[in-house]
């Protein structure tokens, strides 16, 4: 029984150490912005199971208003602000994402569940959405200079808290996440 209370202390001590180390490693713009990637690939993974059309377009169209808020405070605030710290190709290369993932966001807007192609292009757009985070969250990835760099990561995460919900708002309705 003392094992078992000690170990249990034991990883309650490792576990709050490591909330602790999370938390410094990680300011509030990159914790919200990962939450926002993490929200997106559970989303995707659960369209891959769905079979019925309005559960999909439901679903979709919650993932599209997710990656257009995304994107958006992404290139609003965090790319700009960030020029300087983070290598130049590779802001440059997530914009280029960002576009192409806006015009799959497009074209699959113009469609209906049960189109041609319209499940394979989302989940062609999650594949896409896959790799560009890969890209912002590796090591040495855009998140990873960011953390390197002079601006204020915590302050910007809360423009970037306050520019998403207005934007849940306008695009979204008034619901905010």
């Amino acid at each position: 029984m003392a094992t078992a209370a000690k170990s249990t202390t034991s990883s309650a001590r490792k576990s709050s150490g490591r909330k602790r180390r999370t938390a410094r490693r990680d300011p509030l713009s990159i914790r919200l912005l990962k939450q926002d990637h993490r929200e997106v690939e559970g989303w995707f993974d659960e369209y891959e199971q769905l079979e019925d059309d309005a559960e999909k377009l439901a679903l979709f169209n919650q993932i599209a208003l997710a990656l257009k808020v995304h994107t958006t405070i992404e290139e609003e605030i965090f790319y700009p602000e960030e020029r300087g710290d983070v290598e130049e190709d590779m802001l440059d290369e997530a914009y280029v994402e960002h576009d192409g993932a806006k015009k799959l966001i497009a074209e699959i807007e113009a469609m209906k569940p049960g189109d041609e192609f319209y499940d394979a292009k989302v989940k062609v757009l999650g594949e896409y959405i896959k790799h560009h985070v890969k890209e912002e969250e590796q090591p040495g990835g855009i998140f990873a200079q960011a953390k390197k760099g002079e601006e204020d990561l915590d302050a910007m995460g809360e423009r970037l808290k306050a520019r998403k919900e207005e934007l849940m708002a306008e695009l979204g309705g008034a619901k905010s996440h």
